[in-house]
C-alpha cells in the first residue's frame, strides 16, 4: 500500500525521498502491515540509530492492538520492517514511550485496557539490554485503572526520574469519553523502583502533558484540551513536585495530541494540529451543567512552531503537511481511505541539527518527515 489518498506516491517502504520541489525535506511512509497504525513516539539512540515505536492492529482499541518498533540505523535512509514487541490477545496496548535510562537500559513503557476502554487502562513495560535488538518480560508498572501516557520521560537536574500521565475517570454511571480527564506526574528517586504520584492543580481537561527541562529546578509543561480550543501550559519551579495550573496559549488545540522539544539552540519545538473548535462550541461545552469533551475538531494541518519565551509567544510556524484532516472511523482496514487524519506528532533533534517529525497519516501509517532548522523558519 502506497501513496497520498488521491494519487499513489509515497511508497509505504521506509525508504526517505527527498520531496519534490523541497531540496531540504525528506520524508517516508514507514514499513508496516497491519490495517490500522497510530501514536508513534521517535527517540534517537546512544549509538545514533533513530528508534520509532506505533501501535497497530485493525482498529484502535480492539485486542488485537500491539505495540511495533523500527528503526533508522545510523547512516542509513531506510526504516528497519516494524517488529511487534507486544502481543496481549485480550487486551488493546497503545501509545507507546521509549525511555533512554541512564543505567543503559532501553524502556518501552505503553498502555493496556480491556474492552471497557481507557477507563480500564494500565501501563505496562518492556526493558531492552541491547539497544532493542531484544526485550525482557513484560511487567506492569502502573496498576491504577484509568492511567494513560504519551510523552517522553524525563530525567530531572536532581537525579529523579519523571513521567507525565492523565488519568481517564468516567463520569460515574458512564463510559469514559474524556470529560473528567486531568493528569499527574509519577516522579521516582530510585530509578523506577517506586514512584510517587501528584496530581496537576486545575488540569481538570488538559491531558497529555508534555515536560520540557528550562533549566535548574525549573520545567515547562503543555497540554492536549479536551476542549478543542487551546494548547494550555503551566510551569513548577520545585522539579515537578508542584505546578502552577495550566493556562491557554496562543496556539489552537483540537482534543489531539501535542508534543514540544527543547532544540539545541534553546528554542522550543512545537508540533500540533493548527485547528480547534468554534468557540461557540467551546462555550457550551466547558460551561454545560456536566462539562463535556470537544470531539470531532479536524486532525490538520499538521505545523511545527518555535518558541523563543519558553512557549508563551510561537512566532515562527510552518505546515508539514495538510489535508481535510477529517476523522472518518470504518471497521477494520482504512479501505475507503475516509479517515484522512494528520494526527499524533513526536518531534526529536538529533546531533547533526536535524529535526525529525513522525505522525500518524490517514491511520494508514506512520510518516516521517526530515528537515534541518532553518526549514522551519524558511532559512534554508
Amino acid at each position: 500500500m502506497s501513496g497520498t489518498l488521491g494519487t499513489l506516491t509515497l511508497p509505504r517502504d521506509g525508504k526517505l525521498m527527498r520531496k519534490d520541489g523541497d531540496f531540504f525535506r525528506f520524508e517516508t511512509l514507514l514499513p508496516s502491515t497491519t490495517p490500522s497504525t497510530h501514536a508513534s513516539f521517535l527517540m534517537p539512540f546512544r549509538n545514533g540509530d533513530l528508534g520509532c515505536v506505533w501501535f497497530a492492529g485493525t482498529m484502535e482499541g480492539q485486542p488485537d492492538v500491539s505495540i511495533y518498533f523500527s528503526r533508522l540505523p545510523k547512516g542509513r535512509d531506510t526504516w528497519t520492517p516494524g517488529v511487534k514487541i507486544s502481543d496481549d490477545p485480550t487486551r488493546s496496548e497503545q501509545n507507546p514511550v521509549l525511555f533512554d535510562a541512564p543505567n543503559g537500559e532501553l524502556w518501552v513503557l505503553y498502555t493496556s485496557q480491556d474492552r471497557d476502554g481507557q477507563a480500564s487502562s494500565i501501563v505496562k513495560r518492556s526493558v531492552s539490554t541491547d539497544g532493542g535488538e531484544s526485550w525482557g518480560p513484560i511487567e506492569v508498572l502502573f496498576d491504577r485503572a484509568g492511567t494513560f501516557l504519551r510523552q517522553p520521560v524525563i530525567v530531572l537536574d536532581d537525579g529523579k526520574w519523571l513521567i507525565p500521565i492523565f488519568s481517564c475517570d468516567p463520569i460515574p454511571g458512564e463510559r469514559w469519553h474524556g470529560h473528567d480527564d486531568y493528569s499527574a506526574v509519577q516522579i521516582s528517586a530510585d530509578e523506577g523502583k517506586t514512584w510517587t504520584r501528584l496530581e496537576v492543580p486545575g488540569s481538570k481537561g488538559s491531558v497529555h502533558m508534555c515536560v520540557v527541562k528550562a533549566g535548574g529546578s525549573n520545567l515547562v509543561a503543555f497540554y492536549r484540551s479536551r476542549w478543542a480550543d487551546f494548547i494550555y501550559r503551566s510551569v513548577s519551579t520545585d522539579n515537578g513536585k508542584s505546578w502552577s495550573e495550566p493556562e491557554p496559549t496562543e496556539l489552537p488545540n483540537n482534543n489531539s495530541s501535542i508534543q514540544a522539544i527543547r532544540l539545541a539552540d534553546g528554542q522550543l519545538a512545537m508540533v500540533f494540529n493548527d485547528s480547534r473548535a468554534t468557540p461557540e462550541t467551546v462555550e457550551a461545552a466547558r460551561h454545560a451543567t456536566v462539562p463535556r469533551a470537544v470531539w470531532g475538531t479536524p486532525r490538520s494541518p499538521m505545523t511545527i512552531a518555535l518558541s523563543s519565551d519558553e512557549g508563551q509567544t510561537w512566532p515562527v510556524r510552518r505546515v508539514i503537511d495538510d489535508g481535510d484532516g477529517w476523522c472518518r472511523p470504518s471497521e477494520g482496514e482504512n479501505a475507503d481511505r475516509l479517515n484522512a487524519e494528520l494526527s499524533y506528532p513526536t518531534v526529536v533533534q538529533t546531533e547533526d541539527g536535524m529535526i525529525h517529525v513522525a505522525f500518524t497519516w490517514h491511520r494508514l501509517a506512520i510518516k516521517h518527515v526530515r528537515f534541518p532548522q532553518g526549514w522551519v523558519s524558511r532559512a534554508v
